[in-house]
């Protein structure tokens, strides 16, 4: 049929009175959220700080956001932290405070199926009563997915799906290996409520990936909120002395680290003679799993920019704990499970165009406890009736209009606490106690506890007196006794 030539030009205006329309039903809907969240990624590992590393993903996201030079998590390790970050609580108040996970690989065992099955790594996870943020979120609205490391419980009642998220693709314990997708020889990978062996073999990087990336696709149309936690770079979770002592890197991205060397060499494993990777292998897997990491992120900001989804999106970004192993802290002391800054002070990025200032740095006081208030107020999601919150929302912060009113943290790790206080950082491990000023003292160097004894004792004070609070707040599993 040949259309009249009086009327394309009316059809022509039409078609862009809907492009128009649509573009303002975009601009007018709640905005979208990406949060990644990397495994034991150090301090100092980003592109623009560190030249060793390869991440123009994450460096891109500093340049069109901000960097945040002081963001804690709420633990130095895997577990409590993501369960702080995702229900906006204390570890000491939602329950999980400690490491669901199973000890006797650290010493070489390998569990049977039948075995595995009544381990605490199996049957422990977080309180059922606890409210994660999907859940919020899906009362404005809101489709959820995770796609990586869970963390929080492998029993059908703990799993994602049953805590808010709709869709939910990988690993439900605290580590695996990268391509076999098992932990210490236990199938781990999971496709919703189900265990799945579909994928072993492939990458789990790409494979987590692949799934945020179609799930950005799928949801255009509609308010999402998208949670990435890779496992990169943490190291595999492999008996294999080889592979145990480090990430796992694909051969594409060792190709970009040409001065290390992919060799092993013999050593000790458990005190015990083995072949292990040489420490140039460790560093190349641990570089090149952090570069695979980057490059899928990269892939997730080129969907959103293809979608025209960037501007109405708030992308955030910062590691479970400090770095171990191959990571670099820069100039901070320790490392993941210490309460020295090094395994508490992250390295954590926000962008969220129009609203975050491009090429910022802020070095706010702020924390993982704030995610979830932030997200809910932006989102237009009521806080859940009678939780206790332990953040704030800090968008006013990322966007420079207000200073931060956090003026405490407190951690606990079994006999290890610490205490910050404004600029002052108390640390106690078992009956050693430290002191620290860190505006004159950032890498934690000069111990002040003699120097300042009513400054230590203040802090001891308030740190008490937060433990005295979360010992009275409604108990939760699965470690505390009620």
């Amino acid at each position: 049929m040949t259309v009249s030539r009086h009327i394309q030009p009316i059809a022509v205006a039409i078609a862009m009175l809907a492009a128009m329309a649509s573009g303002s039903r975009a601009a007018d809907r709640p905005p979208n959220v990406v949060l990644i969240v990397s495994d034991d990624q150090g301090y100092n590992d980003l592109g623009l700080t560190n030249p060793e590393v390869i991440t123009p993903a994450l460096d891109r996201i500093a340049r069109e956001g901000v960097r945040l030079t002081s963001f804690y998590v709420a633990w130095p390790a895997c577990t409590p932290s993501r369960g702080a970050l995702l229900t906006g609580r204390y570890p000491q108040r939602n329950g999980i405070y400690d490491m669901i996970r199973n000890e006797a690989p650290d010493y070489g065992h390998k569990y049977s199926a039948a075995e595995y099955e009544v381990t605490f790594e199996r049957i422990g996870g977080m309180d059922t009563r606890e409210v994660l943020l999907p859940a919020v979120l899906k009362t404005a609205g809101y489709q959820s997915a995770l796609y990586g490391k869970w963390d929080l419980g492998t029993l059908k009642r703990f799993l994602p799906l049953q805590k808010g998220f709709d869709d939910f693709y990988g690993f439900v314990n605290t580590g695996i290996d990268y391509f076999t997708h098992e932990r210490y020889g236990v199938p781990s990978m999971y496709a919703g409520n189900e265990p799945t062996t579909k994928d072993q073999g492939t990458y789990c990087t790409d494979l987590f990936r692949d799934r945020g990336v179609e799930f950005i696709r799928q949801n255009r149309d509609r308010p999402f909120f998208l949670y990435l936690p890779f496992n990169a770079p943490h190291s595999a979770s492999n008996l294999d002395p080889v592979i145990r002592s480090s990430a796992q890197g694909p051969d594409e991205f060792k190709k970009k680290f040409p001065h290390l060397k992919d060799d092993t060499q013999p050593g000790k494993s458990r005190g015990k003679e083995a072949i292990v990777a040489t420490p140039s292998k460790r560093k190349l897997e641990y570089l090149s799993a952090l570069a695979s990491m980057d490059a899928a992120i990269g892939r997730v900001l080129e969907t959103l920019d293809e979608l025209k989804l960037a501007d109405n999106t708030l992308v955030l970004f910062f590691s479970d704990n400090g770095g171990s192993g191959q990571a670099s802290n820069g100039q901070l002391r320790g490392h993941k499970s210490q309460m020295f800054e090094g395994g508490i002070r992250v390295l954590a990025l926000a962008r969220y165009p129009g609203v975050i200032k491009p090429g910022t740095s802020s070095d706010e006081f702020l924390t993982s406890l704030e995610v979830f208030p932030t997200v809910t107020r932006l989102c237009g999601a009521p806080n859940p009736a009678g939780v206790t919150l332990d953040g704030f929302d800090m968008l006013p912060v990322l966007r420079g209009s207000a200073p931060s009113p956090r003026t405490e943290m407190f951690w606990q790790r079994r006999d290890h606490s610490a205490a910050r206080i404004g600029e002052w950082k108390w640390i106690r491990l078992g009956e050693r106690e430290m002191l620290f000023n860190l505006a004159r003292d950032l890498e934690e160097k000069n111990d002040l506890l003699k120097a300042e004894p009513e400054k230590a004792a203040e802090l001891r004070a308030k740190f008490a007196d937060w433990k005295k609070t979360m010992d009275a707040a409604e108990p939760r599993g699965p470690f505390r006794d009620f």
